[in-house]
């Protein structure tokens, strides 16, 4: 029995899908099966209760993955002090974000991280902000990156940054006009927003009850890149993180303007499960994201 069959069975138990714990352990569902199967024959134990509507871990089952749970967080604690004393940084990284930060923030960190460590690969899955927790809790990245991240005793949350959020609009909208803007002068407005589950558009609606300003929520997306296309085309004015329409206020397509009256920023967050070990070099991946490129 190999320290391969007590991961893939783990991931499985977490999961609980044949799919995603194969795609974890980069293998077919097929050899998923036949390494429970191969443990079940070893340990002479029903691990599974196989059933098309439940899935579920027998008590032997449940004993099997904590005692395996615990072989696998030693193993990879061993594996990462090795490295540290050794002085290697190598590996791989699993990273899953929202699109805003992967397509905005990320590039130059990965850049410099990649041109410091070489030996490492990193991987990265731009998902929507409940998809990245759930990749992160279901062991299938090994960090996730997220706005406004959401506590969960489950998770650790490093804060790294915080970016200003400023007001969009067509170049010839009479807001593009003005240095800067309070939020009640926004109160009428056809507003482009991010839809109702994303965490950013939960804390603008917070902001803008707070301040007492009612919008008008014309379109509603999923992520940055359609927002802006629909502020380009005058559909209405969206708050937004300032990284992230530099390229459009360059080419004048987006006029961006200031808003006063309030700290608007919106803080970023890395997160990874409590019992991950962390390697070497995902310690240094975390460390260079606090830094201010």
């Amino acid at each position: 029995m190999q320290i391969e069959s007590l991961k893939v069975f783990c991931d499985l138990a977490e999961t609980e899908s044949f799919t995603k714990a194969a795609q974890i352990n980069e293998v077919t569902q097929s050899a998923v099966s036949q390494t429970i199967s191969t443990l079940e024959k070893h340990f002479k134990s029903l691990l599974i209760e196989r059933s098309k509507k439940n899935f579920r871990l027998t008590p032997e089952g449940q004993v099997f993955y904590d005692y395996s749970k615990r072989i696998l967080q030693s193993f990879d604690a061993l594996h990462s002090r090795l490295q540290e004393l050794e002085g290697i940084i190598s590996g791989n990284i699993r990273v899953a974000t929202i699109y805003s930060i992967g397509l905005h923030v990320l590039p130059p960190y990965l850049k410099r991280f990649l041109k410091e460590y070489p030996t490492v690969n990193v991987h990265v899955e731009y998902r929507r902000p409940n998809q990245v927790y759930e990749d992160v809790l279901g062991n299938v990245v090994d960090l996730g990156l997220v706005a406004y991240p959401i506590r969960d005793a489950r998770l650790e949350i490093v804060p790294f940054r915080k970016e200003p959020l400023v007001l969009i609009c067509h170049p010839h909208n009479p807001l593009a006009k003005c240095e800067s803007v309070r939020l009640k002068a926004l109160a009428g407005q056809k507003f482009v927003s991010f839809e109702q589950d994303i965490p950013t558009r939960k804390a603008m609606d917070k902001i803008l009850k707070d301040q007492g300003v009612s919008v008008e929520h014309a379109m509603e997306f999923d992520n940055i890149e359609t927002v802006k296309r629909a502020v380009e085309i005058d559909s209405g004015v969206a708050i937004v993180p300032q990284a992230t329409i530099n390229q459009e206020v360059a080419k004048q397509t987006l006029a961006a303007v200031r808003l006063e009256g309030g700290d608007f920023a919106r803080p970023l967050a890395a997160i990874y499960k409590k019992s991950r070990v962390l390697s070497p070099a995902m310690k240094q991946f975390i460390a260079l994201l606090k830094e201010n490129l």
